[in-house]
């Protein structure tokens, strides 16, 4: 592999998939570095594999590259699309995200990926990055040892925003992190015969012998819930870490807390009437990270300007979702936006302050927290990352730093490639 391109993107899962596919396509020599052996990320390693949200109000608000591949991993599986034009207020929104087979939802990305002409590499992860003055040299760990590769653009996709923190930039670590989930399908039972007030009871008395969390079953600290039981473990747990879970000490502990609340949770169940013949279907091999760190951007998106939907001179997407904050104590903290409301990101939030040949896209983007609980989710995620394959493409072909450039060049290259802009925001 020659060691020079255009663009690298770094982290190949739901959003580094469609920024490597957009800079692909818009003609950039590209190689996307990934640490898992699949693409997909939070979609396939970590098992949530129903992206969300695409319309709002009975209109589709993002499309573009990763409506293709969902609309196309559903079609492929015989998976119906919801009915968006049955859209009946706020409170049932997790209705209207698209249901995907993980398996193949990860071998299109490779399909997609490939005929784009992006280069892979699986199993690898970056050790330093390094800003010269047009390009960034960054120091890969692979297989088979150190290799150095250089790109004229970086995009950082890993949702720790790590390699923007290795490169220099200002990366923020909330003081404490959303809880994580491992999502797994449990089978073997039918949930509507089950005795739900003897469950709770059972629930209660496992955990004050110490044989159970609450959150083991549920997303509240301090009483028993039979979420996970009704959703056959489908995102229906919390893990929480000592660690802060960007470094890897805190990711290994986060991920051996994880497989502990599942084998606590699968002892316990075995043993409950109607639950004897319980089985594990499939389960996520790592955790679902809600939220670990976002840059200092060049612009920041609070949660004020999410929920007024404030427009933006340099809006490059479109969100839809409501405020969703995964609380220690609560369980959850959720705020639904105004009919009509449809909030914009600006490209300045995904430029790290200073930066001239680095962005980043997916749930790292620059946000306040309880913006970001909301700008975190697949669908965003999706259009934050073709915004800045975009951005970083047109910027190459101007010759210009990503801040200098034009936003139309960017807009001219979304619109190319099927994506919706923000009303208001087309130059």
């Amino acid at each position: 592999m020659d060691g020079s391109f255009d663009i690298i993107v770094v982290g190949g899962g739901t959003a580094g998939v469609v920024a490597a596919i957009q800079c692909g396509r818009a003609g950039m020599r590209t190689l996307l570095v990934e640490k898992n052996g699949l693409p997909g990320g939070t979609m396939t390693a970590a098992g949530i594999s129903f992206p969300g949200l695409f319309f709002a109000w009975q209109r589709q608000i993002i499309a573009g590259i990763g409506w293709e591949l969902v609309t196309e991993a559903a079609a492929e599986s015989g998976l119906p699309l919801p009915d968006f034009s049955s859209w009946n207020g706020t409170s049932g929104f997790w209705k209207y995200q698209v249901q995907l087979n993980p398996v193949v939802y990860s071998a299109l990305c490779d399909e997609k990926l490939l005929a784009s002409g992006v280069e892979i590499l699986y199993h690898t992860m970056i050790a330093e990055a390094k800003l010269e003055d047009e390009t960034v040299e960054l120091r890969l760990c692979s297989l088979e040892g150190l290799r150095t590769v250089r790109a004229r653009r970086v995009i950082d996709c890993t949702g720790d925003a790590s390699v923007c923190a290795l490169a220099g930039y200002e990366v923020i670590h909330p003081a404490e992190c959303q809880p994580a989930t491992l999502s797994c399908r449990l089978a073997g039972y039918d949930c509507s015969q089950l005795d739900e007030t003897g469950l709770c009871a059972a629930i209660d008395q496992a955990v004050a012998a110490g044989e159970l969390r609450y959150t083991d079953l549920g997303w509240k600290k301090d009483e028993a819930s039979l979420q996970f039981i009704r959703k056959y473990g489908d995102n229906a747990n919390h893990i929480f870490s000592p660690l802060p879970t960007h470094t890897s000490e805190g990711r290994s502990r986060l991920e051996v807390e994880a497989r502990s609340s599942l084998l606590r949770a699968w002892r316990f169940l075995r043993k409950q009437p109607g639950m004897e013949n319980l089985s594990i279907s499939f389960g996520a091999f790592e955790c679902g990270i809600r939220e670990s760190a976002v840059i200092r951007g060049e612009a920041t998106v609070s949660a004020e300007d999410y929920c007024s939907g404030k427009p933006y001179p340099d809006a490059v997407c479109n969100s839809f979702y409501p405020i969703d904050l995964h609380d220690s104590s609560q369980g959850i903290v959720r705020q639904h936006l105004e009919e009509g409301t449809v909030p914009q990101v600006p490209l300045r939030a995904l430029v790290p302050a200073g930066s001239k040949l680095f962005l980043a896209a997916g749930r790292c983007i620059s946000s306040d927290r309880l913006a970001n609980s909301a700008l975190r989710v697949q669908a965003t995620s999706m259009a934050t990352a073709q915004a800045a394959g975009a951005a970083a493409a047109a910027s190459i072909r101007c010759g210009k730093t990503v801040m200098m450039t034009p936003i139309e060049n960017v807009r001219k290259i979304l619109q190319e490639h099927g994506a919706i802009l923000p009303e208001g925001g087309i130059g």
